[in-house]
């Protein structure tokens, strides 16, 4: 069976009641707290059945372990490899292998709930009675961990619709359980892409795997041959056309002024665009093709939807590559222009 049938579909229904954010930051720094106790617990606990020779035990280790940052779980599993005792002790240092071994799979596990494609940056306010959400999101919270991951569909050409292995994490802001239901805002943070062969369902009612997170922070730099770099500077090159006065626009806008323009004719309530922009904060740099190409996906394709635009989110979350993501961007927000101008309405 196919891992997205394992999915849970989750129903939910927007609210437009806006409450004042609170931040989760300390959530966050308890969070990290915690864990870095917990591990260096069992240092302590795994080091100390060594005492009858730390000098040649802590000598042994330390020449083992490079130099640089390394996570709190990466030193001690490295420490461990490292270490060596009679065979009295064997047991127990494998059983201590074996819990961080369990510690570092929960930790790079990361729930999923199948609600909208979402993109960095947006914000999805809901109100929701679906049990399974509600468990989650208790759940994290309780873990002082308000992260999981929230993944799309997409509808093929032939009508078929199928679950994105893209998505976003998201953090837990606002909740507020009411009645048998909770109010909440998702903000949309870092895009990842599900690990296959890691999915399982888990008791809570939603789907659990590994993820890799994928940074375009630096796109050029990244690039592994002449081709790729050549590509990324078509990308940046064309991702200047979003900010760049036009001539083919009225003014000589720019293809986001004027589709700012033209949407403020069309919003759906009085200050809709304001709030967006608020949101989504300033364009980035053309040098980031990637984020620049998800900023403006955001912008044509907010939460909720306007229904001036396609929809290109699971497009821009599924390219391969900065130049397509710029294309999908340009074409969408050009047809949303053509649309709202009345020059090409598409329906």
């Amino acid at each position: 069976m196919e891992w997205w049938w394992m999915m849970t579909s989750i129903r939910f229904s927007s609210t437009r009641n806006q409450s004042k954010r609170s931040t989760m930051a300390l959530l966050k720094a308890q969070s990290h707290a915690k864990k870095i106790s917990f591990l260096a617990l069992l240092l302590f606990v795994g080091v100390s059945v060594r005492l009858v020779r730390p000098a040649a035990a802590f000598s042994a280790i330390v020449p083992s372990i490079p130099s640089g940052k390394l996570s709190s779980t990466r030193f001690l599993t490295q420490l461990l490899q490292s270490s060596s005792g009679d065979a009295s002790d064997d047991d127990f240092m494998s059983s201590l292998r074996t819990r961080v071994s369990q510690v570092e799979a929960a930790s790079s596990k990361m729930p999923l709930v199948v609600l909208d494609a979402m993109l960095p940056r947006q914000v999805l306010r809901l109100q929701v009675n679906n049990p399974s959400l509600m468990q989650l999101v208790r759940t994290r919270l309780q873990a002082e961990n308000p992260h999981f991951g929230v993944l799309g569909m997409a509808r093929l050409a032939n009508g078929q619709q199928i679950y994105l292995k893209h998505g976003v994490e998201v953090r837990i802001e606002n909740p507020e359980f009411v009645d048998e239901g909770v109010k909440l805002e998702l903000v949309a943070g870092r895009r990842f892409e599900v690990d296959d062969a890691s999915v399982e369902h888990v008791d809570g009612g939603w789907t659990e795997a590994r993820i890799n997170f994928l940074d375009s922070s630096d796109e050029i730099k990244s690039s592994q041959s002449t081709q790729e770099r050549m590509a990324v500077a078509r990308a940046i090159s064309k991702a200047e056309q979003f900010d760049s006065p036009s001539a083919n626009m009225d003014g000589n806008l720019s293809l986001v002024e004027r589709w700012i323009e033209l949407a403020k004719e069309n919003e759906r309530e009085v200050g809709q665009i304001d709030r967006l922009l608020e949101c989504i904060g300033e364009i980035p740099p053309s040098d980031e093709p990637t984020e620049r190409a998800l900023w403006i996906g955001a912008l044509i394709n907010p939460l909720p939807a306007m229904g001036v635009a396609t929809e290109i989110r699971p497009r821009l979350l599924t390219a391969q590559s900065a130049e397509q993501r710029v294309d999908v961007a340009l074409e969408g927000i050009l047809r949303s222009i053509r649309h709202m101008d009345g020059s090409a309405k598409m329906f």
